[in-house]
């Protein structure tokens, strides 16, 4: 609980943006690239239409480091692993990205950004237990057939998880602690850390980025 309190006090809350600041670095990083990955655009109606400014920085950063590495930036089926081309186990929901691929991934990915919102509501509650019920299916489907795949959720959006959520970023620390995730990227942390999380998996696979 004291690292809890220490890490989220004086590390997370310096991570997590506002809107302006998210859409401030997912257009530099755009600019200074050329993306042929998912820019997908969010559910905002209106002014508040634009890119998923966090979806949309994950995905370019990848792209830049995985080399020619096949990846599943919006995989639309279930993660599931097979043995002699038969599945064998499937996961419960749909993740937002999986390394090499959905099937038999190495890796996979949940993104969770709230910048429009004003009120906390259930479904940000919602992404915290979706989070858990990966992790537990991963840590079974670990022991029951051998498959260690990486599990990494990136959250972002400052006045919701800081201002209006912080105990359920208390509860993103726990995850971690419980080994059902392996790491939480918040934030701007992801300019940083993705680069070394993708070229962790090209080594992993034998390739270079």
């Amino acid at each position: 609980m004291e690292f809890r309190s220490k890490v989220l006090t004086n590390t997370v809350q310096h991570l997590l943006m506002d809107n302006e600041q998210a859409k401030n670095l997912f257009y530099t990083t755009k600019g200074k690239s050329d993306p042929n990955c998912p820019l997908p655009v969010n559910k905002q109606k209106g002014t508040k239409r634009d890119y998923a400014f966090l979806t949309g920085l994950v995905n370019m950063l990848i792209e830049k480091h995985i080399g020619n590495a096949p990846c599943d930036y919006d995989p639309g089926e279930l993660t599931a692993f097979t043995e002699n081309g038969h599945p064998i186990r499937t996961l419960s929901r749909r993740l937002d990205g999986a390394y090499p691929s959905a099937i038999d991934p190495q890796a996979i990915w949940e993104i969770k950004e709230y910048y429009y919102t004003t009120t906390f509501g259930s479904r940000i509650a919602d992404g915290v237990y979706e989070t858990q019920l990966d992790g537990w299916e991963l840590l079974e489907v670990n022991e029951s057939i051998g498959r260690v795949v990486q599990h990494y959720l990136i959250v972002d959006g400052h006045f919701t998880w800081w201002t209006q959520g912080r105990s359920y970023l208390c509860r993103l620390i726990d995850l971690l602690h419980m080994g059902l995730v392996t790491e939480v990227l918040f934030g701007k942390e992801i300019i940083t850390r993705l680069p070394r999380i993708v070229s962790a998996w090209n080594q992993l696979s034998g390739r270079t980025g």
